[in-house]
């Protein structure tokens, strides 16, 4: 028999080659293909040996209920889970080092640990720690007051040692594994924290999981890019998958749902950091907008969506003549290519000269902006900024930018315009409605944009383009 030839695979997205090499060429990532060795036997075929069982197939009908969940008492968790976590599902969060992810699972196991008036807990939770020793986790409860809770502890990185605790007809409730990157199989010769490793280890996990019927929750490391380290099959494996966000110098966090077979993705659960943990913010479009100042140019107002959720969040933009051959464009929490696009609209359609200017785009709170419906608010901001006019404290805006200068309409118009209401806002500017008019909620005024000519002449008082292109070497340059 041949001797099995050793493999390098790719330990940023699970490439595999014959021979090592500096760069990968599925990823482009440098460095990053290490030896693996193979395993001493390979997979054999279906022939020659027993034959398999015939599939039951069942039709699309049927009467099985909605899946059980367990509710874990912090609103805005269960909110990105889609109401609670569902018996036998497998959870992945990620996110940035120092983040507050340990912080969040113990909160949730804390929380449902917690005794109940009987005294007994609502559910057994395991919390097994690969990067931390047990004393550490300790000195976490009791700085979060949560010591009273029935949550075991333990620190391992054996999955075989792990496996043999969790596999009785006692197993705990909710499993919670901390890292994923940590674990490691003892029958693989590759170190924790490599393809192989991670796949495999979480693999093993899950089956256990959907075996026994707890319910498991993984953190993950992410790489410099921000995305959860490791090969791109760990987050097909699991139920949901959720991304711990927030920028280190706001003391908000946000926990947002990318993938979730139990619940709507792209939903979003506000938190801030605290000495004592992390709290929930149930309404985070006044906690975005409670720092706002009036009559500032380059400041607007967009109302977004996030998942199910409107949030309303500051947009600020500053334009200043740039010294530099090359302007400089700087955007936190938004799309550079995005603003890029909107830039260049209104320079072809709208006759501004904004090329000159250094752009400065940020999105006030820490909160990172997505969807295209934000297009008409950067475009006002920039106008606004570039006229030094102020736009109206009391407005608000939302709508899709087209490369012709065209305003798109977007979707659940009318859960912005009500949360905008809600919040004390007057007038919105919106997109033309398509199909079905409705009247918009009681308490504000909608002006439809066509075009964004027509925003350029709401925004600059008047101004017409013509006098704005004059006006390009600065914000100032009106005045004259």
């Amino acid at each position: 028999m041949a001797k099995p030839q050793p493999r390098y695979v790719c330990q940023a997205c699970g490439a595999s080659y014959p021979k090592w090499s500096g760069r990968c060429d599925a990823c482009n990532a440098w460095n990053t293909i290490t030896e693996e060795a193979p395993r001493e036997t390979a997979p054999k075929g279906l022939g020659g040996g027993r034959r398999g069982h015939k599939l039951d197939f069942v039709g699309l009908a049927g009467a099985e209920a909605e899946a059980p969940r367990r509710a874990t008492g912090i609103a805005e968790f269960d909110r990105v889970t889609g109401g609670g976590l569902v018996r036998g599902s497998a959870l992945l969060i990620g996110g940035d080092p120092g983040i507050g992810k340990s912080t969040l699972l113990l909160q949730v196991a804390a929380a449902l640990g917690a005794p109940r008036a009987d005294g007994r807990a609502t559910a057994r939770c395991a919390y097994i720690s690969g990067e931390e020793a047990v004393d550490q986790v300790r000195l976490r409860a009791r700085r979060l007051a949560v010591t009273d809770a029935a949550v075991q502890l333990a620190a391992a990185t054996n999955l075989r040692d792990i496996v043999a605790s969790l596999d009785h007809a006692e197993a705990p409730d909710i499993v919670i594994i901390d890292s994923i990157q940590t674990m490691y199989v003892d029958t693989l010769d590759s170190a924790p924290g490599t393809v192989a490793q991670v796949r495999t280890s979480a693999s093993e996990l899950i089956r256990l999981a959907k075996r026994r019927g707890f319910v498991l929750l993984l953190v993950g490391h992410v790489t410099k890019e921000g995305v959860i380290a490791g090969p791109r099959v760990l987050e097909h494996m699991v139920d949901t998958v959720l991304y711990f966000e927030g920028e280190r110098g706001h003391q908000f966090r946000i926990l947002r749902a990318v993938k979730n077979r139990f619940g709507p993705a792209n939903e979003i659960g506000v938190f801030e950091m605290t000495d004592g943990g992390l709290m929930e913010v149930p309404n985070p479009s006044a906690l975005f907008l409670a720092e706002r100042r009036g009559n500032v140019s380059g400041a607007t107002v967009f109302a977004g969506m996030e998942g199910t959720r409107p949030v309303l969040v500051e947009i600020q933009a500053l334009l200043a003549a740039s010294p530099l051959a090359t302007p400089r464009r700087a955007v936190v929490g938004w799309d550079s290519a995005r603003l890029a696009m909107v830039l260049a609209v209104l320079e072809a359609r709208c006759g501004l000269s904004l090329a000159g200017n250094d752009v400065y785009l940020n999105v006030a709170g820490g909160l990172r902006i997505s969807e295209p419906a934000a297009d008409l608010a950067v475009a006002a901001a920039l106008v606004s900024s570039l006229s030094d006019i102020p736009v109206p404290e009391d407005l608000v805006l939302f709508g899709e930018i087209g490369l012709s200068g065209e305003v798109r309409a977007v979707s659940q118009a009318d859960q912005r315009l009500r949360e905008a209401a809600k919040l004390g806002f007057a007038e919105a500017l919106v997109p033309p409605r398509r199909g079905r008019r409705t009247a918009g909620p009681e308490g504000i005024r909608t002006r439809e944009i066509a075009h964004l000519q027509d925003l350029v002449r709401l925004v600059a008082g008047g101004e017409t383009p013509a006098r704005l292109r004059a006006a390009g070497g600065g914000p100032r340059a009106l005045d004259s």
